[in-house]
């Protein structure tokens, strides 16, 4: 064989080894993506690599050099989307938290919460802002009130159920 054909800088050589690994190597990264795009992107980019470094790959290292760039492209590729969606998520609640759209429908359903809770009849009041307010135990609130568990179950269980139905879970 000419020495040409063992130089991957060699356009022919470079071309035969694309045709003998290219469809092994896409499927092997779509397998790992699921994404026939990205497999595609990561296929091209393996090798523009093989071609930028023709000179350094031994042509018997070829499959090797080609699948290790095709895994480390394809894991740069998870990591580069990881950072890109904690960004994305960080400025999300960013800017939920500070848009006055937010800031206006917060208000808004405090201020129907409350008118809920005013709303209660008044030992059910009691019960609800001593357990959900004050963080107390049913067992306090009945030890508080002189009343039995039960009562303190039944009372916050319709105050609950009033909630429910004026605002939604609470």
């Amino acid at each position: 064989m000419p020495k040409d054909q063992h130089n991957i800088c060699h356009s022919k050589t470079f071309e035969t080894l694309y045709q003998m690994y290219a469809k092994d190597i896409r499927r092997f990264i779509f397998f790992k993506t699921q994404d026939i795009d990205k497999a595609e992107d990561i296929l091209q980019d393996t090798f523009i690599k093989l071609w930028d470094n023709c000179g350094k790959v031994n042509y018997d290292k070829a499959k090797s050099f080609l699948y290790t760039v095709a895994t480390n492209t394809f894991l740069n590729t998870i990591k580069h989307e990881k950072v890109v969606q904690k960004h994305q998520q960080s400025m999300t609640s960013q800017l939920s938290n500070e848009s006055p759209e937010f800031i206006m429908l917060e208000k808004e359903f405090m201020e129907k919460l409350e008118r809920t809770i005013n709303s209660l009849p008044e030992k059910q009041k009691e019960v609800f802002l001593l357990n959900r307010i004050e963080k107390k135990k049913y067992k306090e609130i009945a030890e508080q009130l002189g009343i039995s568990v039960k009562a303190v179950e039944k009372r916050m269980h319709s105050a609950l159920l009033v909630l429910r139905e004026h605002i939604g879970n609470v």
